[in-house]
């Protein structure tokens, strides 16, 4: 059984670590203060450390470095703040295993608890020192964020990607769909096999059949070399078909038959092609309500579909949308070569206002033009485009549209349904987990 060393001076939250901890089968130890863990650490020993960044006595980087001094190699996890970020990741240059990000549900501390003590069972070294996963762009990796639906995005991905099904992603444009079927090919059994993205809405009617399985030579005009199509490209690998919705219903009976049969012909010839690939599609459109319509062969959708898995949209993962800005900026400024390294929190509530019809590209494009516009290190609101800043395109992220004496009201209403639960009680108010904690803070309820 794991032990636990919990550094935390929030006694509610500390005795939340606690109890859900011990549910999982892990050995947890209470302390309050830097000084109080200084001791358990000489009197016990410790699997791992989970200590808040603020602490009453001394702060969390330097009870590390003190850990770091007396040679107690135990792997150090940083509860932080969006705003202490920076300082979590000067931590963890200095030895500690990982951070993560307040307010956050229990299950991911328990990933990250998880993942740490797997690491450790299988590597031979008296310090542990995992990084940070790297927030990567769209274009190189996907970040999951710590928001109650990107943890759930995360898990149906982990669960589906070793498998062999078919899987049909589902998302409003940018959310990140395609970066979400390159992450199920990078843990499936294929990963170092071929990854071939096709987009159907941009192949013309007339020339699917080439670009699905290519031709020969002199097989129709224009045919003046041999082309080899996306399902022999991706051989041993994975196909992931975007648009899916776009195909014309010929071009449908085309890929259900390659789909059903294993086999393709090239345009021209009479060789039959046996194909080994993992199918992946993706559609903006609901499929359903095409099949429904005689738009969609269900056949084909029934083929697609053997597990779905729904990419939710920024307004979905309002706990997230600082780290996504942060994370955005940060590729901005390299890009650019701007020295932009915060937001200002006036731009930020802005951020939280907006819908985001566009999603995660519609927030990178913001922040880098944002960031080009900035004087100086800091993205205040008159660097942010009409679009973000005029109030009719702007939506109210506090349902209830309450003030002051209603609004707490409202809270301390939705708290006691909840039974204090807060994830729930920011679901019955309409809000993100983040803004609740916020009004906690700023109605001082307890």
């Amino acid at each position: 059984m794991p032990k636990i060393l919990i550094i935390e001076d929030d006694n509610t939250f500390n005795n939340m670590l606690l109890h859900f901890l011990k549910r999982h089968d892990y050995e947890v130890v209470q302390t309050f203060t830097a000084n109080e863990a200084l001791d358990q650490v000489e009197l016990h020993s410790f699997d791992i450390i989970l200590s808040d960044l603020r602490l009453p006595d001394i702060d969390g980087l330097t009870l590390l470095s003190i850990l770091k001094e007396k040679q107690k190699n135990i792997p150090f996890i940083l509860m932080t703040a969006y705003a202490d970020v920076k300082t979590a990741v000067k931590a963890m240059k200095i030895g500690a295993a990982d951070y993560i990000s307040k307010p956050f549900v229990p299950e991911e501390a328990l990933l990250v608890l998880q993942k740490i003590i797997s690491n450790s069972k299988t590597e031979n070294k008296e310090i542990i020192v995992v990084e940070k996963e790297k927030i990567e762009t769209p274009t190189t990796g996907y970040y999951w964020g710590s928001g109650i639906a990107s943890i759930t995005l995360k898990k149906h991905i982990d669960l589906v990607a070793p498998t062999t099904l078919s899987v049909l992603i589902t998302g409003e444009n940018g959310t990140g769909k395609e970066v979400a079927a390159k992450t199920i090919h990078d843990k499936s059994n294929r990963h170092n096999g071929p990854f071939v993205a096709v987009d159907c809405g941009a192949i013309p009617k007339d020339i699917a059949s080439s670009e699905f399985f290519g031709h020969i030579k002199g097989s129709f005009t224009g045919a003046i070399n041999d082309k080899i199509g996306c399902f022999e490209a991706a051989n041993d690998g994975t196909l992931f078909l975007d648009e899916i919705g776009n195909l014309s219903y010929e071009n449908q009976i085309l890929l259900l038959r390659a789909i059903q049969e294993r086999k393709i012909k090239k345009i021209g010839s009479n060789k039959e092609i046996d194909i080994n690939i993992r199918l992946i599609t993706a559609t903006n459109e609901n499929l359903k309500n095409a099949v429904e319509n005689g738009n969609f062969r269900e056949d084909l959708f029934h083929r697609l579909n053997e597990f779905s898995v729904q990419i939710p949209s920024l307004r979905d993962r309002k706990e997230d949308l600082e780290a996504f800005s942060y994370l955005f900026l940060e590729k901005a400024a390299i890009q650019l070569e701007k020295n932009v390294t915060k937001i200002s929190k006036d731009a930020l509530t802005i951020f939280y206002q907006y819908h985001w019809p566009g999603n995660l590209r519609e927030l990178q494009n913001y922040i880098k033009r944002a960031t080009l516009l900035s004087a100086d290190d800091t993205i205040e609101v008159n660097s942010l485009p009409e679009e973000l800043t005029s109030s009719e395109k702007q939506e109210n992220n506090f349902q209830f549209g309450l003030k002051d004496v209603a609004e707490k009201a409202a809270i301390t209403n939705a708290l006691s349904i909840a039974k204090g639960n807060k994830s729930r009680a920011a679901e019955l108010l309409g809000i993100s987990r983040k803004t609740l904690y916020n009004k906690i803070n700023q109605y001082e309820l307890t």
